[in-house]
């Protein structure tokens, strides 16, 4: 099967994924068949905040964040303090993380592993694991306790009615300009409408009108990838990628308009939040617009460290990094 190109947002996301983080029992020196992969749990470390962080989330009024080295940090106090959960199954790289109420939360990441919470992120339960194909997933949704998706790496899209317990894979259908479904799924985001959005690769957003049971491409006219996005409380859709890129749409994804960032490093996350809608970039940029997304300014840390996920907090932003969370007084 011919596979599309890797993006950057891919490349450095799998790099991480394959790190060897799941462990493999000794081999007899005799010939036998292959041991099965044994899931290892986090380890605990003085310096969990900082490893690098790949998503962020709320559990209510905690602040839950996923990562690196299973690594999954929480805070009770809008992000001025983190401490690591008290267990988590897997030490894979994980990639995104969505809580469907206060108690209730998913974690997505390497070996198309799923994770589940029932208390607020403090302990993780393997939901599902494939452990023959490391085909990582990249962004997970939940309407509901019950009711999510998770998509990832060629089209891959999982839907569960059942709050985890069981994922069905929906086959995408061929895209508009020909070829297989295979493109690379970064991120899904809902509208206040209910619809579901999925920003991916060639420019393309896929919509669902249906709770993820069937899906259109929607074309932006840009042709690379999109890596993440987000639908303001006013019903504007937004998505970011590759070079600063942006693009916005105020008739639910039917077009877009290209939006000037002012930057050329890539766009990793977008948040509302204070008024303003704010994007995190590569080389330590953070994007800021005060007229929903029309227009942005961008100011740069001295140090270039990579932004890769921010949360708004109370009267502030929380942001996080490849070195894990950024606090006050370290820059922008």
């Amino acid at each position: 099967m011919n596979k599309q190109p890797m993006t950057l947002r891919a490349t450095t996301l799998i790099a991480a994924l394959l790190g060897g983080l799941i462990a493999v029992p000794a081999m007899a020196q005799a010939p036998a068949a292959p041991a099965p992969l044994q899931a290892q749990p986090a380890k605990k470390s003085a310096a969990a905040t900082l490893a690098p962080i790949q998503g962020a989330a709320y559990a209510g009024k905690r602040l839950v964040t996923v990562g690196d080295y299973g690594t999954i940090l929480l805070s009770d106090d809008e992000g001025k303090t983190f401490r690591q959960a008290a267990s988590v199954p897997v030490s894979s790289t994980l990639t995104a993380v969505h809580f469907a109420d206060d108690k209730n939360g998913w974690a997505v990441g390497q070996w198309g592993a799923i994770i589940h919470t029932a208390d607020g992120g403090e302990n993780w339960s393997i939901q599902r694991l494939e452990t023959q194909e490391d085909r990582p997933l990249f962004s997970v949704h939940f309407t509901n306790a019950r009711e999510g998706l998770a998509v990832g790496l060629w089209s891959l899209v999982l839907r569960t009615q059942d709050g985890g317990k069981s994922w069905t894979p929906i086959d995408l259908p061929a895209p508009p300009d020909g070829g297989k479904a295979d493109r690379n799924l970064f991120r899904i985001f809902a509208s206040a409408k209910g619809e579901l959005f999925v920003a991916a690769e060639r420019g393309m957003v896929l919509r669902s009108a249906d709770h993820g049971q069937s899906w259109q491409y929607l074309n932006t006219g840009y042709k690379g990838s999109l890596w993440t996005g987000v639908a303001l409380k006013d019903g504007t859709l937004l998505v970011g990628g590759l070079r600063g890129t942006i693009y916005r749409s105020q008739d639910d994804g039917r077009s877009w308009q290209p939006v000037v960032s002012g930057s050329k490093s890539s766009v990793t996350d977008l948040v509302e939040g204070g008024g303003h809608v704010f994007g995190t970039s590569l080389d330590g940029v953070l994007l800021d617009s005060t007229d929903g997304g029309a227009s942005f300014t961008w100011k740069q840390r001295d140090d270039r460290l990579s932004l890769t996920a921010a949360l708004w907090a109370g009267n502030g932003l929380v942001r996080f990094s490849r070195h894990g969370v950024i606090a006050d007084g370290q820059g922008l």
